[in-house]
C-alpha cells in the first residue's frame, strides 16, 4: 500500500457514536482493578527487539504530541462508520523504544480474555508490519469524538491503523512487542476467531 492515506471527514459527520461488537466489556481480574483505578495503575510496556524498554503511564502517553483524525472505520462484516481519534503515533513511541535492526513486526497484546482452557487464559493480540507502524495515520488513540475512549471501544488505549480493517485494530492494549517473526507467538487470534469490532 505504499504511504497511501485514507480521506479524512469533516467534522460535521463525525460525531455518530459508532457500535462495538464482539469484546465490549473485559472481564479480567487485571482490566477491572486498572478500570476501577481510573487507569492510574496503568502502563503500557513496549518491549521486544528495541534498545529502550519502555513502560508508559496513560499520563505520559497523554501528554506525547497527539493527531487528531477523522476517518472511516471499515469492518470486514461489510458495515462502516466516522469517527475522530486522537491519540499520539505509533511511530514516536517506537523512536522513544529504538527498534533493533532485526525488528518486523509489532504485536499488540490486548487485555480481553477470548479464551480459558485447562490450559490457560489466550488474551486477544494483533500484529502489523513496520511499514503500517510507522505510517503518519497509526496512532494509538485514548479519545474518540473528543472524549475519552470509552470501555466498549477500546479503553484505555487502542491503535488505528486506517488503512487496515477493523479486525486488526487492536482494543484494550496492554503491551507492544516488537519481533523479528512469529515463533512462539499463539497464532493471530483476531484473524482466526474474527472480532472485528469498533
Amino acid at each position: 500500500m505504499g504511504t497511501a492515506w485514507r480521506p479524512s471527514f469533516s467534522p460535521r459527520i463525525s460525531a455518530r457514536a459508532c457500535t462495538p461488537n464482539r469484546s465490549t466489556d473485559p472481564q479480567a481480574r487485571a482490566y477491572l482493578a486498572a478500570q476501577a483505578d481510573r487507569w492510574a495503575a496503568y502502563r503500557l510496556e513496549v518491549g521486544g527487539l528495541v534498545a529502550t524498554p519502555l513502560s508508559l503511564t496513560l499520563a505520559q502517553i497523554t501528554a506525547l504530541p497527539a493527531q487528531s483524525q477523522i476517518t472511516r472505520h471499515d469492518c470486514v462484516e461489510g458495515w462502516s462508520c466516522i469517527t475522530k481519534w486522537t491519540g499520539p503515533r505509533l511511530s514516536a513511541l517506537l523512536e522513544m523504544a529504538r527498534p533493533l535492526p532485526g525488528a518486523r513486526f509489532v504485536v499488540f497484546h490486548c487485555m480481553d480474555e477470548i479464551e480459558r482452557s485447562l490450559s490457560g487464559v489466550v488474551t486477544y493480540h494483533e500484529s502489523i508490519d513496520m511499514v503500517d507502524a510507522r505510517h503518519p495515520q497509526t496512532i494509538l488513540a485514548y479519545s474518540m469524538n473528543d472524549a475519552p475512549l470509552p470501555v466498549r471501544n477500546g479503553a484505555p488505549l487502542r491503535v488505528r491503523v486506517e488503512r487496515r480493517l477493523g479486525y486488526k485494530l487492536a482494543r484494550y492494549i496492554r503491551r507492544i512487542d516488537l519481533v523479528a517473526d512469529f515463533t512462539g507467538i499463539v497464532r493471530e487470534r483476531g484473524e482466526l476467531l474474527g472480532r472485528p469490532g469498533i
